[in-house]
């Protein structure tokens, strides 16, 4: 589980150029991660056009912003060539980071099981959590402006 404060716990997953990536790694650079749901759908194309519309903050604040979704590195592959991603999509097709993070969300809309509740958390350069965010709904965006605020303040 996540908690304000406390170090994220580690995970190493593909992304879409099938490299490993883990959060230990990142270490000295603050991280903004956005859990989406499913690839290609419009609240996820949303929120990651969000983190790509504003990528010169990200990169002046000295800011890794990562997606994660339980689709496959194929599949996010595709998505982060069609909306031109410059951030990496990583895929925890197993489940076992959304879960460790506490964002399964074991019923989603149309009877589909298993996927990531919408969320947006940042870390510092330590690798601790300085905010979690879970949106209310996968209707709901998460707060742009906090998390902006609260990685100025790092």
């Amino acid at each position: 589980m996540i908690e304000i404060g406390k170090p994220a716990p580690d995970f190493a997953l593909y992304n879409t150029e099938k490299q490993l990536v883990s959060l230990e790694s990142l270490r000295g650079k603050n991280v903004l991660i956005h859990f989406f749901p499913m690839a290609f759908t419009s609240v996820c194309t949303a929120q990651l056009c969000n983190a790509r519309d504003n990528m010169e903050v990200y990169t002046r604040l000295n800011c890794t912003v990562l997606g994660i979704s339980v689709d496959s590195l194929f599949t996010l592959g595709q998505f982060k060539k069609q909306e031109n991603y410059s951030f990496d999509l990583l895929s925890d097709f197993n489940k076992t980071t959304i879960t460790d993070y506490g964002l399964f969300n074991p019923d989603f809309v149309f009877n589909m099981k298993g996927v990531s509740h919408r969320a947006a958390i940042l870390m510092d350069k330590q690798g601790i959590v300085r905010y979690f965010e879970v949106t209310p709904t996968a209707g709901d965006q998460p707060n742009y402006l906090a998390i902006r605020e609260a990685l100025e303040s790092l």
